[in-house]
């Protein structure tokens, strides 16, 4: 607020990890249906900071090493999960991959073909991290494995940066030069932090988050013009479009091997590249998905611009599948 020169009525920090981006936009819109301001800013940086001087360099603390702050010492992850070998988030991610694996088979070239389909759209799309590079299923699965099965490929670039959306009252946002954009549905589940404690971590919170936004915009997957899905790892979007509603469970590799997901394809899906292709700067990287639907509502996503966009499904992920949520937005 100092730094923008504003003086604001309404403040408010979210820490829900990747999940963090949406759920600011969802408390925002709360906020204004309230009466407790009029418009909110909603604004991430980049968790990656640059050293200020050489002789007092950043310490990151064990967040660096152990993967998040809840990893810290005295947290139940510190005492319970750490010295077993489970921390950060490869690993655990991996886990549940392979869970999947045991459970209804795993394709991996299909799983690869998520990241080539964003690296097409993320090659469209000025500023991603790959915008000049493509890519192919080979490419992927070529890639070193970092956790078994999750190739280097398959798992998000960070990078510096940060993103931001204004939330407004009906009245501003017809004043705008762009088309309105309304949030119509949402939804948020956080049931556990890590999936160490989850019932089933094959059965995401995405499946209670995506029928509560569903019901309250009065939608279904169907109805839905592109999703943006928050994607730090390829198992992360599938079980994502399982558990929304986009495809059964278990159906999820052949959905995506039946389906062109790029942004001129039949099934738009991070139409400006995930965080997969444009980038992942720190929670930011959630941020970006509102961002991309945004944008495509608006019309204003310029070479990536899907044609008749009037609705849109965007995912939030924090943890290890444990903060979620979900938007559905739909243009004016």
């Amino acid at each position: 607020a100092e730094y923008l020169g504003l003086a604001v009525n309404y403040a408010e920090l979210v820490d829900l990890g990747g999940a963090s981006g949406a759920a600011r936009a969802l408390r925002a819109a709360a906020a204004i249906e309230l009466g407790i301001c009029q418009a909110v800013l909603c604004a991430i940086p980049a968790n990656y900071l640059t050293p200020m001087s050489p002789e007092r360099p950043y310490d990151p603390g064990d967040a660096l090493y152990y993967g998040a702050s809840s990893y810290r010492y005295g947290s139940p992850q510190a005492e319970f999960e750490i010295p077993y070998g489970y921390l950060g988030q490869n690993g655990p991610y991996a886990q549940v991959a392979q869970m999947y694996a045991a459970a209804y088979g795993y394709d991996e070239s299909a799983m690869a073909k998520i990241v080539v389909d964003q690296r097409v759209n993320a090659n469209h799309t000025p500023g991603a991290v790959f915008r000049d590079k493509p890519l192919s299923i080979a490419d992927v699965l070529d890639s070193p494995i970092i956790a078994s099965p999750l190739h280097m490929l398959e798992i998000v670039m960070p990078c510096m940066g940060g993103s931001a959306v204004l939330v407004t009252n009906a009245e501003l946002a017809r004043k705008s030069r762009h088309r309105p954009v309304w949030i119509k549905g949402f939804g948020e589940r956080v049931p556990y932090k890590s999936p160490v404690y989850a019932a089933d971590p094959l059965q995401t919170p995405m499946v209670t988050v995506a029928e509560s936004a569903f019901g309250m915009a009065g939608a279904t997957p169907a109805d839905m013009d592109m999703v943006s899905i928050y994607d730090c790892y390829t198992i992360t979007a599938l079980l994502t479009l399982e558990d929304a509603g986009f495809c059964e469970k278990g159906k999820g590799m052949q959905f995506v091997t039946d389906h062109d997901l790029t942004f001129r394809g039949d099934f738009p899906m991070n139409t400006a590249g995930g965080q997969l292709g444009y980038g992942q700067p720190g929670n930011a990287g959630g941020m970006h998905h509102v961002c991309d639907a945004t944008r495509q509502l608006m019309g204003r996503a310029e070479a990536t611009q899907i044609a008749d966009c009037h609705r849109a499904f965007v995912s939030g992920n924090g943890g290890v599948l444990s903060e979620q949520e979900a938007l559905v937005l739909e243009g004016d």
